[in-house]
């Protein structure tokens, strides 16, 4: 197996649309979830989400744009960003050994609330021609490969939350096996359609607005915790041998160990302790790591109750006592839930924390819960840390569960 190199990092996120901005961001513990102000937000019981700052229109001309749901668009200019980043346009590329791996949760969702709200609220029965092709899940990774003419295996994931780390973790398969010598991978989602939202809150997942600041509605691992806030996004990395990443000076942002995959296999919406552990233990496995060497976890931490307390538990099964001595990080609530985007954003987190000797802050955590007892790096970022190893977690509505092993860029 070859060593894997992360050679460029895109993002279109909540808290900012490039590395640095969103790095800064986290630090800082700003918090991008706000309430909705859009058309609908009276007819939702707590309109918050937490947005991107996007025009398609700054991005693409009128004729392509109008082939591209706001998911798409999201993955396209994150995929653009990341090669720039890499460095690839001024190095030859075998296109046909360079493959895009996409995770996403929901697709095109404005594109089908759009063609619902057309075909049963206004009885209409003039679709948009093109709205199969920006609806299917596939349609964002196509765009990609479109886009850079990249003619090596075009794959998209949808297993719910973990899409995206699904994702990176089967590109870097790939890339470390040598089926390939290139990916970009990462996930995009869209998901703050009406349709969506009001599907989201049936389930009731979703946070009660904070009345004191709605920005800080998302609490994870805090006993007042109330739910998940959806955020919409992209993140993509390029992932390439690290051998051929050295050969051609590229930047080096770190460097994927392992992946590790289990699934629940109990019920479709509450998660395991069991499955969770099994997945940190797999990912370990692939790394050829023991527990002791991981220095910080990036955690799942949605902000509901049962993931929390499932989670912190999973942590205790798999380091035991250690567990105590990790810092864990939840950037969930700055930047709210991305579902099948949200694994690709916190593992470029994941990364620039690790660049930057930093282990990014779980905001919002003011009451303590007996049953999440550990150190989830509360309120503030701590600076200065030697964090080389770290795991970024990714659990799932359906139980598909995955890990990502992540490894700092040297020196380390």
């Amino acid at each position: 197996m070859r060593r894997v190199a992360v050679t460029g990092i895109g993002v279109v996120s909540p808290l900012g649309n490039s590395a640095a901005e969103v790095y800064v961001n986290a630090h800082a513990g700003r918090s991008a979830i706000l309430r909705l102000e859009v058309s609908f937000a009276h007819r939702l019981a707590a309109p918050l989400a937490a947005t991107a700052h996007f025009e398609g229109a700054d991005h693409f001309e009128p004729p392509k744009l109008r082939m591209l749901d706001r998911v798409s668009q999201f993955a396209v200019v994150a995929a653009n960003q990341a090669l720039l980043d890499a460095r690839c346009d001024g190095d030859p590329i075998d296109r046909s050994r360079a493959g895009v791996f996409v995770g996403t949760g929901m697709g095109g969702s404005q594109t089908s609330d759009d063609g619902y709200k057309t075909l049963y609220g206004d009885e209409s029965d003039r679709i948009k021609p093109f709205t199969v092709l920006m609806g299917m899940h596939n349609a964002a990774a196509a765009w990609i490969g479109i886009e850079h003419v990249l003619r090596g295996p075009n794959l998209t994931y949808s297993t719910a939350c973990s899409s995206s780390a699904v994702a990176i973790g089967e590109a870097w398969l790939r890339v470390a096996s040598g089926s390939i010598d290139m990916a970009i991978a990462g996930g995009t989602e869209a998901p703050l359609s009406f349709g969506s939202l009001k599907a989201w809150e049936a389930l009731h997942t979703l946070a009660s607005i904070d009345v004191d600041e709605p920005s800080a509605s998302c609490k994870p691992f805090s006993k007042n915790r109330s739910g998940m806030v959806l955020g919409e996004g992209a993140a993509m990395l390029v992932l390439e041998p690290w051998d051929n990443a050295v050969a051609r000076g590229a930047p080096i942002h770190g460097e994927i160990l392992g992946y590790g995959l289990s699934t629940d296999a109990s019920h479709i919406t509450r998660p395991s302790v069991e499955g969770q552990a099994a997945a940190m233990r797999a990912a370990l496995q692939s790394a050829a790591l023991a527990p002791s060497a991981v220095d910080a976890i990036n955690a799942h931490g949605t902000g509901t109750q049962a993931n929390d307390a499932v989670e912190s538990a999973a942590i205790k099964a798999v380091f035991g006592d250690r567990a105590y001595r990790i810092p864990i990080s939840a950037t969930k609530a700055l930047h709210g839930h991305l579902l099948g985007a949200a694994g690709a954003l916190e593992c470029v987190l994941s990364l620039l924390a690790m660049q930057h000797a930093v282990a990014l802050p779980t905001m919002h955590l003011q009451t303590p819960d007996p049953a999440c007892d550990l150190d989830y790096v509360p309120n503030a970022a701590r600076d200065g840390l030697a964090v080389r190893t770290m795991l970024s977690n990714s659990f799932a509505f359906g139980g598909t569960n995955a890990v990502l092993v992540l490894r700092a860029r040297p020196p380390f």
